[in-house]
């Protein structure tokens, strides 16, 4: 079965993507519009199976999605590319200190808008699973904690503690009460099905005691109690009171059972990638476990899945949690951080939960457990079905409704195994789904969906040449977009401002800024004799200053000079410096890189310096500073003047800069640059930069540091097989963990776009440039005994068992971004081809015609799909196994011509 195209495709491409646009700009349109009800009124509950929608059994798919992460312009195609992959829930936590930045004053707009991204749940049909916390990890700035929090007297965060449980009630109160006054729960035509109270506090409980058993039934009781009327959920909770389902958080949660025979199984956070810390390497778990687990999952009885996440997203501003995690959140997610479907994850996935939805009608049929059947030492079936079947016979011709799951958790072997007199061949460490008891629809190792490489991948861009010996990456000539008139101004060293303030002692960093920068300057002043001079040129000694314990950043400035750094959380510091006789001056910047976001006892975590501050090497022994008078400078002059803005930048000192000479550090620069055409997402390559800030047009795009990571660590084959932990198939070994940074459309002018940054360390601004992020190649490889394509499923002679489904043959599917077409065929074979993505090569065995039937289906096309089949291509080669493998490339479409 070959689809052909229609003679005016390109126009209709042109149509589809005009209407794509006018159902988004609908979309947005309609979520800020005021409707009584999105559904029909239903009631939510549960039984010991599953959630109950309306009485009725479900098998439920969650998207995680953080709505701050995104644009709300981002929102509506984040949303529909969810439930195109099958999902029917989107899961989302609240973000207190988004919400509340000052005691009392409440914020919920802009990326902030809660009831906005609820309601576009809602349009497009999803149910919503949310997670008010008010805690959520979630590597987000402290937690989520507003900072202010830690001020109030005798407060302590999550225990049994009233100072502490007042805040909480009122914002946890607040959420709800805003949800009811916008009719958003279940009950009320809204899509919000599930609410969660705390988060994972099972992994800390233990440290606070009897105060921590208190807390849980309080929490408890105190969420119950405010009438949202659909369930509370507690993960990572074995001590969850009766009235409170808990759940499982991880990579893998098929083993796991509620504390409650009442309760269903629920798996809130499938850990379907890792969060990446600056200096480190890039997670990636393989699609082939991933899928292996949620088929895991649903085969042993559960009913309730999220990904964590299918949208990272990024971690704008100064969110980003800690500490030292980067600024993309992108966690290895089916839609990537700039929207962007990923594949073959997002692929694989779609056609996975695709299965299960066609088994969902015997999933919530059995009430009890599944019949299990025991095929080999690390082989076993489970099957649902409306009636006992015997599994040593042939499944009976009248069976009314029966689902059938084969795994086998070895993770070298293919087994084959038998069962109501058929052979079905198991892939190690695979799960196959049979809907109807009889064919395969699916099996998690093998994947038919595409490849797809990006124009900007999350590893070493195009343009990286090399690693240099300073840690950062050589560029090659690039596309920059930007003017050669780049302008800066230094930053002073230590206080510049009428708000600074001296005290004695040193004080704790974030009692000092309250977390309003990541910057506070600690300064004094002290005399060196001249016996100490000639004390240290006799010895040829120098002085040192040493600080007990310092994080995440410190820089060390004698006399106005700087002398050095030290980079680590709670770690000591010990930096030779140079003094002279008389009066000297050091000035200590310490910087923070993301608050910690995970443990107990946050509140007492803080930052800046912990033990004393001496000079070490004087002649009469060590110099004790930390009972000196310091001056604290809180942030930088040039934040507190906000020369990232429009009218900020005026009241700056700009000068031309001379792009021949070395730059320096403290140092801010500037740059207009006009947005790119199209609507493709906008990355900025800030890889020749090191470590710093940057904004545009007044946004925070995030902090960005060019640190290299390890160079061992990575291989270039990942296994996908065998339990997944953090650390296996990681990347972007020897290379900087993120050059490049997502800049939203939606934050631009079509002309004049401001660029500033805030450069630290030293960098060259001039190697600075922006690419468009798209899918720019696809690649697929579909065998003949590959599973047809699910959709065949519902084909009404399928059901009534008129038409076998193995006799559908399977099918090649590609598809570029939207906008976008096919507009070259690179590879294309039907037979016995070799390789993968952007290394195939033709086998001896070849159908001369593939690249014409290739071309002919998919040239032009923003989708194709090519069956694989001898009645397409003829059979090149008889009794041989055949393969069709295609590469194409996607171009931008625009006005009738392909944009290369």
């Amino acid at each position: 079965m070959l689809e052909t195209s229609t003679p005016s495709r390109r126009s209709a491409i042109l149509t589809a993507v005009a209407a794509v646009v006018v159902v988004v700009v609908h979309l947005v349109a309609a979520a800020e519009a005021v409707s009584d009800t999105y559904f029909d009124p239903f009631n939510v509950s549960y039984d010991h199976r599953a959630i109950l929608i309306g009485g009725e059994r479900r098998m439920l798919i969650s998207a995680g999605i953080h709505y701050p992460r995104a644009t709300p312009q981002m929102w509506p195609s984040i949303i529909a590319n969810s439930k195109a992959a099958g999902a029917n829930v989107v899961q989302t936590y609240v973000f207190w200190n988004g919400h509340e930045p000052s005691r009392g004053q409440y914020y919920f707009e802009g990326r902030y808008d809660l009831v906005k991204f609820v309601k576009l749940v809602a349009i497009q049909g999803l149910y919503l699973h949310l997670r008010i916390g008010p805690y959520v990890c979630a590597e987000w700035n402290f937690g989520g904690f507003p900072v202010w929090l830690r001020d109030i007297p005798g407060i302590e965060f999550r225990t049994d503690n009233e100072p502490y449980k007042e805040e909480m009630e009122k914002f946890v109160k607040k959420i709800v009460d805003m949800m009811l006054e916008e009719n958003l729960f279940s009950w009320q035509g809204g899509p919000i099905i599930l609410a969660q109270i705390e988060n994972e506090y099972g992994n800390i409980e233990s440290s606070y005691g009897e105060g921590g058993k208190s807390y849980v039934k309080w929490a408890a009781d105190m969420a119950v109690g405010l009438g949202a009327g659909v369930p509370w959920v507690m993960c990572q909770q074995s001590d969850a009171p009766e009235n409170i389902i808990n759940s499982c958080n991880g990579f893998y949660c098929d083993g796991f059972k509620p504390n409650s025979y009442r309760k269903p199984t629920l798996w809130t956070e499938d850990w379907n990638g890792w969060y990446a810390y600056w200096g480190g390497r890039v997670p990636h778990r393989p699609v082939k476990d991933n899928s292996f687990a949620v088929a895991r999952f649903f085969q042993r009885g559960g009913s309730f899945h999220n990904y964590y996440m299918f949208f990272g997203g990024t971690n704008f501003g100064r969110t980003s949690g800690g500490p030292n995690y980067v600024t993309s959140y992108d966690y290895d997610a089916p839609v990537d951080e700039y929207g962007v479907i990923t594949e073959p994850k997002w692929g694989h996935l779609r056609d996975l939960h695709t299965a299960i939805k066609l088994c969902e009608p015997a999933l919530v049929t059995v009430d009890g457990s599944p019949q299990y059947v025991k095929l080999g030492p690390m082989q076993e079936a489970h099957i649902y079905a409306s009636e006992y079947v015997n599994p040593n016979k042939t499944l009976p011709e009248d069976i009314g409704i029966c689902s059938l799951f084969l795994a086998n958790i070895d993770e070298q072997k293919t087994v084959s195994v038998q069962i109501f007199g058929k052979t079905y061949s198991l892939p190690p460490w695979s799960v196959s789904i049979l809907p109807d008891c009889k064919s395969v629809a699916y099996n998690t190792a093998k994947v038919v969906a595409q490849t797809s490489i990006k124009s900007v991948e999350s590893g070493s861009p195009p343009s990286y040449a090399n690693v240099t010996e300073f840690n950062y990456i050589g560029l090659k000539d690039g596309n920059s977009y930007f003017t050669n008139n780049w302008s800066s101004y230094k930053e002073p060293v230590g206080a510049w401002g009428n708000d600074s303030f001296t005290a004695e002692g040193i004080l704790e960093h974030l009692n000092v800024t309250k977390d309003v920068s990541d910057y506070l300057w600690y300064i004094t002043r002290f005399n060196i004799s001249d016996e100490d001079v000639e004390f240290w040129k006799e010895n040829d000694t120098s002085p040192s200053l040493s600080i007990g314990k310092s994080r995440d950043v410190v820089r060390i400035f004698v006399n106005g000079r700087y002398a050095g750094s030290t980079v680590g959380d709670w770690v000591p510091v010990h930096q030779n410096i140079e003094l002279i006789e008389g009066d000297n001056e050091v000035a200590l910047l310490s910087v923070t890189v993301g608050l910690q976001n995970y443990g107990a006892f946050l509140e007492k975590d803080g930052a800046g310096f912990r033990g004393q501050i001496k000079l070490t090497g004087l002649k009469d022994g060590d110099l004790d500073l930390s009972d000196l008078s310091w001056t604290y400078q809180v942030g930088l002059e040039g934040e507190y003047s906000e020369v990232y803005t429009q009218e900020g930048e005026k009241n700056a000192n700009w000068k031309d800069i001379d792009l021949n000479t070395i730059t320096s550090p403290f140092t801010w620069y500037k740059n207009s640059f006009d947005a790119p055409e199209g609507t493709d997402p906008i990355a900025l390559d800030l890889g020749s930069m090191g470590k710093g800030q940057a904004w545009v047009n007044g946004h925070g795009i995030g902090r960005y540091w060019s640190l290299v990571s390890p160079k061992g660590g990575c291989s270039n084959y990942c296994d996908y097989r065998g339990a997944y932990h953090e650390n296996k198939c990681s990347t972007n070994c020897g290379l900087p963990t993120q050059s490049w940074y997502h800049i939203p459309r939606e934050w631009l002018k079509s002309s004049d776009n401001l660029l500033v940054l805030f450069e630290e360390t030293g960098g060259d601004p001039s190697k600075i440039s922006l690419e468009l992020h798209y899918t720019k190649t696809v690649c697929s490889q579909v065998s003949e005994n590959d599973y047809p394509p699910l959709s065949t499923w519902s084909d009404q002679n399928i059901l009534n068992g008129e038409v076998s489904v193995s006799s559908i043959p399977p099918q090649v599917y590609l598809h570029c971004d939207d906008g976008h077409v096919i507009s070259s065929i690179t590879f294309a074979s039907y037979g016995t081809p070799s390789g993968s993505c952007q290394n195939f090569s033709q086998g001896r065995c070849h159908a001369a015609n593939s690249l014409s039937i290739v071309t002919e289906a998919c040239l032009g096309e923003n989708s194709c799909t090519v069956a694989v089949s001898n009645s397409v291509f003829g059979d090149p080669c008889r009794g041989i196994l055949k393969n069709l493998a295609i590469q194409a490339e996607c171009s931008l479409m625009n006005n009738d011509k392909f944009v290369a």
